[in-house]
């Protein structure tokens, strides 16, 4: 039995765009074609897509992804026993992750305030407290800082959940792209970046192409907020940081 370009993305969860990628760089190849030209994947190509796509979820590059499924030492047991040390290497920090946060939204329910210890166990190195005091210090008495303080102490707990979620919303189709291989300097890519920098100017402060490509440049140069954005998705700091310098680029 075969299937299409299309069942096998809805089976997976993937994009057509994606399966297209695996092809032409050679990891992932149909077995068959139809008599039209068209992809047509078999059962060992739907195995082979289910090894890339497991290995993706924990980070691995593409080109490293590769060459594990490709080692000609390595036997289908040897992957099994590699991914189930990953996965329970894996299972254990989200554990700790998930027990974090749900001390903090007990925390926030009671309205106590984090002790220091606390805080760190939630946040790490990144102290929210710190971060606010250190951007009055960068940027206190600037336009931009004060609309964005002045905005923001209006918004209610609805408000900071939905700027919140459109935030994660673009901060995953970033890393979407990213995962695909599509280049930080690709239209999609600039796209992303300027809704990012939109956002950025209806939720804080007018951010002109220009502030945003320094905001993109603090990213990679700050390790708090690269560490942010390498949790959601290796190399996705610079990779942002590139579409928004790209983008800044593209509209002069």
């Amino acid at each position: 039995m075969s299937y299409s370009v299309g069942q096998v993305a809805d089976l997976a969860g993937v994009t057509v765009r994606t399966l297209h990628h695996y092809d032409e760089i050679g990891l992932l190849v149909p077995g068959a074609r139809s008599h039209a030209g068209h992809r047509r994947y078999g059962d060992d190509d739907l195995d082979r897509l289910q090894q890339i796509l497991f290995y993706r979820e924990l980070g691995f590059p593409l080109d490293e992804v590769a060459a594990l499924l490709d080692d000609p030492d390595a036997d289908p047991q040897e992957h099994l026993r590699r991914q189930h040390a990953l996965l329970t290497a894996r299972i254990g920090t989200l554990q700790k992750m998930a027990a974090a946060v749900e001390h903090a939204m007990e925390a926030r329910r009671m309205n106590v305030r984090l002790t220091p210890e606390e805080k760190f166990e939630v946040f790490g190195d990144f102290d929210p407290d710190r971060h606010a005091e250190e951007a009055a210090r960068r940027w206190g008495g600037t336009d931009a800082h004060e609309e964005s303080r002045r905005r923001t102490a209006a918004y209610t707990k609805d408000d900071w959940k939905r700027l919140t979620a459109e935030f994660d919303a673009l901060h995953r189709a970033m890393a979407e792209l990213l995962a695909q291989g599509v280049p930080a300097d690709s239209a999609a890519a600039m796209d992303v970046a300027e809704e990012h920098r939109r956002f950025i100017g209806r939720a804080y402060y007018d951010c002109t192409h220009e502030i945003h490509a320094g905001l993109g440049e603090m990213y990679v140069a700050d390790e708090r907020f690269t560490a942010t954005y390498e949790a959601i998705r290796p190399g996705l700091a610079v990779y942002l940081r590139d579409a928004m310098v790209a983008n800044a680029a593209r509209n002069g």
